[in-house]
């Protein structure tokens, strides 16, 4: 089993993660937050990642410590449970629709961060959730985990459908990149034979 844990603390919050890449897709998800809640659970579902996070943070200032920091700590326990890389399909992507939304999310587990967020948003919060804030997390989960991270919402309406298809998204490209592949369980997926660094 290919698994993580990593323990958070600042100032601002306390954060402890911990992941099974080879899980179900169980959860145990509690940030304070009721909307990241959710969004986490559904990474969780439909990645196939067993995730648990308990976080405590300073919400009665606002939300983007908790949400960037989660995004961090998950980041960084994904990065510990993928090792050294060997055997993953390192590639995936998926086009997600909900409703009225369609999304499209690609990935390179290549352990060179980058994110491309091409998704906007026609009110400022969600619930008490800044907007703002998604574009946080996924950078923050981008940086921690080494991953090459392209989102793009292609067209919606609803705000709620817009973010939720993102991390869905994101959750199904994570599935199919981190894949053993069976054909090269044996080696790093680079020319290079290590992942990192120059392209």
């Amino acid at each position: 089993m290919r698994t993580g844990s990593v323990e958070r603390n600042t100032k601002e919050t306390k954060i402890k993660v911990s992941v099974n890449l080879d899980g179900t897709g169980e959860y145990s998800v509690s940030t304070g937050v009721g909307f990241l809640d959710h969004m986490l659970e559904q990474l969780s579902r439909h990645s196939l990642i067993d995730l648990t996070v308990e976080a405590q943070g300073d919400t009665h200032i606002d939300f983007h410590h908790t949400t960037e920091d989660t995004g961090i700590a998950i980041g960084e326990a994904v990065n510990q449970a993928l090792g050294d890389r060997k055997g993953i399909t390192r590639y995936g992507s998926a086009l997600v629709p909900m409703d009225e939304t369609l999304s499209r999310i690609a990935i390179d587990l290549s352990n060179r961060p980058y994110l491309i967020w091409r998704v906007d948003f026609s009110k400022p919060k969600l619930g008490d959730m800044d907007t703002e804030l998604f574009k946080e997390w996924f950078q923050a989960f981008a940086q921690a985990a080494g991953a090459t991270l392209h989102v793009e919402n292609l067209y919606g309406e609803n705000n709620h459908h817009i973010v939720e298809s993102c991390y869905k998204g994101l959750a199904r490209s994570l599935r199919e990149a981190m894949e053993i592949d069976p054909r090269k369980a044996d080696a790093v997926p680079s020319t290079k034979g290590t992942l990192g660094g120059s392209l």
